[in-house]
């Protein structure tokens, strides 16, 4: 990727620093559509170690969304459309909470507990939410403001991946299409999903608002009046490039006919 394709934003401090927070790839593209990739990286920066966590824990989804920076990067390219990644893993802080919620720095995470996560002080908790969430959402912050005031920005659209089992229980859908109140864009890309019969499209599965991972779309497509969605896709289908491109292209054209709609 190129210089001009490629912008950086939100540093961790000095001491903490080995990458940017947010990256912003192809930020002149002309799609409306804000692309952004919360748990895009499981990367841990040095200061904090491996959290006393295993290589196996640290590759697994408790650290990020496999396979979705992949799939955003290709709709990114498909659609001419900016997109904001985190390069911090969520084992650090999740970027889809809010900083005060008691699930925002997680100390057991489905069934594995996080050592390096318990008994943190209120200084380590507003050092985590200074250099990451701050970081994060302050440089996506000025990003779509920009583009609002340019007329470039009408719908934000978030991707993630989930597991294809969770606690024991398999879950059918191959993709989940997540909404709150303003189900335009949700109602219209699965309407084309749903052409393809051989498809399982969960609304507002397997997670809703409900379970508080509407955060970063409340934050910046809701409170500007903006239509968000929230695509999450089964892991298992987007763990290889081939699977990856695979999905973006099924999304693509319908994220640009959703967009023209709305």
């Amino acid at each position: 990727m190129t210089q001009a394709s490629r912008m950086t934003a939100g540093t961790l401090s000095a001491a903490a620093a080995e990458q940017p927070v947010a990256v912003i790839d192809n930020p002149h593209g002309c799609s409306p559509i804000l692309l952004i990739c919360e748990h895009a990286s499981n990367h841990l920066p040095a200061r904090y170690g491996t959290l006393g966590l295993g290589p196996a824990e640290r590759e697994s989804h408790i650290a990020w969304d496999p396979g979705a920076l992949g799939v955003a990067q290709e709709l990114s390219r498909l659609i001419d459309a900016p997109l904001i990644h985190a390069t911090v893993s969520r084992l650090v802080l999740d970027l889809n909470r809010e900083p005060s919620a008691p699930d925002s720095i997680w100390t057991l995470s489905e069934r594995t507990t996080i050592p390096g996560n318990l008994d943190l002080d209120e200084t380590e908790r507003a050092t985590r939410v200074r250099e990451v969430y701050e970081a994060f959402h302050g440089a996506v912050d000025a990003f779509a403001d920009a583009r609002l005031a340019a007329g470039q920005l009408g719908a934000v659209v978030s991707i993630h991946s989930f597991t294809p089992v969770y606690r024991d229980v398999q879950r059918p859908w191959q993709i989940g299409l997540i909404f709150d109140r303003d189900e335009r864009y949700a109602r219209s890309v699965a309407a084309g999903l749903k052409q393809d019969p051989a498809l399982v499209v969960g609304m507002n599965e397997p997670y809703s608002p409900a379970d508080r991972v509407f955060h970063t779309l409340e934050r910046h497509a809701v409170r500007r009046g903006l239509p968000p969605l929230m695509i999450e896709i089964r892991n298992d289908l987007i763990r290889t490039q081939d699977g990856q491109a695979s999905w973006a292209q099924r999304l693509a054209p319908l994220l640009r006919e959703g967009a023209r709609t709305l």
